[in-house]
């Protein structure tokens, strides 16, 4: 017997649905989903299965659709995804001043205003790129 949390978990697409019960079949074990509780011992259950099948597949791209209209909404209100930047671009300028004049260190930059190395790295490594 094949026990699955949810349909959707197995797989999003319809045809892989069928195939995998097809290979379960074939291999003489029963299909079991505790969420959707199908079974497929009998051809009810069976055709439920392709039901529940189907509503997965239509449901990932109707996710992906609400997804993309929601961050759209949110851009046309001035919304920027990402996480925030840890240091002001008045900061970005301090660190590559200071660096760059020798008053600090990059590991000294680093400790001062508690961001990671790499990140003062990229900042001195773009500063000499854009000049």
């Amino acid at each position: 017997m094949l026990v699955v949390w949810k349909l959707e978990r197995l797989s999003r697409s319809l045809k892989d649905v069928l195939t995998l019960k097809e290979t379960v079949e074939k291999a003489g074990a029963g299909f079991l989903s505790l969420t959707e509780a199908v079974d497929t011992a009998s051809p009810a259950e069976r055709m439920m299965m392709q039901i529940v099948g189907s509503f997965a597949e239509f449901q990932r791209p109707m996710i992906h659709e609400h997804t993309r209209s929601g961050l759209l909404a949110a851009r046309r209100e001035g919304h920027i995804g990402g996480r925030r930047p840890k240091l002001t671009p008045t900061q970005q300028k301090g660190i590559v001043h200071l660096v760059d004049s020798g008053q600090k260190t990059a590991a000294d930059s680093q400790r001062l205003f508690n961001v990671h190395l790499s990140k003062v790295a990229r900042l001195l490594i773009c500063s000499k790129l854009s000049t």
